[in-house]
């Protein structure tokens, strides 16, 4: 369940007027979308980033995207969420350089500079969290989770895995994007998709937790509200009324899933990236996903020229107080 803008601070509520022209933008294109759905094919392996908010999962989509190896779900192509492939092809013509004609259109801005506040970004071609494509899908309600048995049941799954390979194959490339709000449902992304390496962006917990409760008071201005996608444990942990005890249990529960659906995944198919690791050496972990990638029948030619660290923010948390709540929580449900 998204969050409700009553309770976003000024600069994080929805711009109703583009709500209700994208709503009707996507409804006039449908039609031409459902034709070139029907001849989606799977060519290329999709990329889906799972784990907690704030674990540094922006930052693995900009940096996947900054390799110029992958395609991903930018700021213009999320306005077409209910028509992503003309979406993808209309992207190309405007700001693929293999279109260019005498310079007529160089409005927009490709190199990824790895800022984002609270997952958001700036820029057209920027990553974007592509929520609003997922919710099309999903028919989650209260809580952001439905058993793997209904969701196979309920959702349009042909059309949902031939938009993404149609996006896939309008750009050619591999196609990466977050997939959080399936961090209870691996198992059935799995099951979808032959060709798909899961990327799992882990935290030093009490960072994680830290940087948690200061995106509820930068996005909601209250640490006592609830931030990201409600987890099945989310009515639980809601009963905790101290929230850093509560973060805690919405970190520590949100690994525990991810961990157990990823333990039923084949060693090719998936990737645990410790996000302190990660910052200290990107290029590692791009040689770890051109093997996987291989194994997926495509291979990654190209030798790294990424940035070689990055600033690890909120370096491993010292706070008593988070450390005692995570210690509780680990207590709490290590035996259920």
């Amino acid at each position: 369940m998204a969050i409700s803008d009553e309770v976003r601070n000024e600069q994080f509520k929805k711009n109703k007027y583009l709500e209700n022209f994208m709503n009707e933008m996507n409804n006039d294109l449908r039609s031409s979308e459902l034709s070139l759905i029907s001849n989606a094919t799977i060519k290329y392996p999709l990329i889906f980033i799972v784990g907690p908010s704030r674990s540094g999962s922006t930052l693995m989509l900009q940096w996947l995207a900054s390799t110029h190896q992958f395609s991903y779900p930018t700021n213009l192509l999320s306005r077409f969420y209910g028509t992503p492939i003309i979406g993808a092809k209309i992207q190309r013509l405007l700001a693929d350089p293999k279109f260019n004609f005498r310079d007529e259109i160089l409005d927009f801005q490709t190199d990824i500079n790895f800022v984002s506040e609270n997952g958001k970004t700036k820029g057209a071609m920027s990553p974007n969290e592509f929520w609003y494509f997922w919710r099309r899908f999903l028919p989650f309600q209260d809580i952001d989770y439905l058993p793997d048995d209904i969701l196979f049941d309920q959702v349009e799954i042909e059309v949902f895995k031939k938009e993404l390979y149609g996006i896939s194959n309008v750009f050619e490339k591999p196609f990466a994007l977050k997939a959080m709000i399936c961090n209870y449902n691996i198992e059935f992304l799995n099951k979808l998709f032959e060709k798909a390496i899961f990327i799992y962006t882990k935290r030093d917990p009490y960072a994680n937790i830290e940087s948690v409760l200061k995106a509820r008071e930068r996005q909601l201005g209250s640490r006592e509200l609830w931030y990201s996608f409600k987890i099945p444990e989310y009515y639980e942990l809601k009963k905790i009324n101290d929230p850093v005890k509560q973060t805690a249990g919405q970190i520590y529960c949100i690994n525990r899933a991810v961990e157990k659906g990823l333990a039923k995944i084949p060693k090719n198919k998936k990737l645990i990236v410790e996000y302190e690791e990660f910052c200290e050496d990107p290029e590692k972990f791009y040689k770890s996903l051109a093997y996987k990638m291989k194994a997926q029948g495509y291979e990654i030619k190209e030798k790294y020229k990424g940035p070689k660290h990055f600033e690890v923010t909120r370096k491993k948390a010292g706070n008593t107080e988070i450390i005692k709540s995570y210690s509780d929580i680990v207590k709490l449900y290590k035996n259920k």
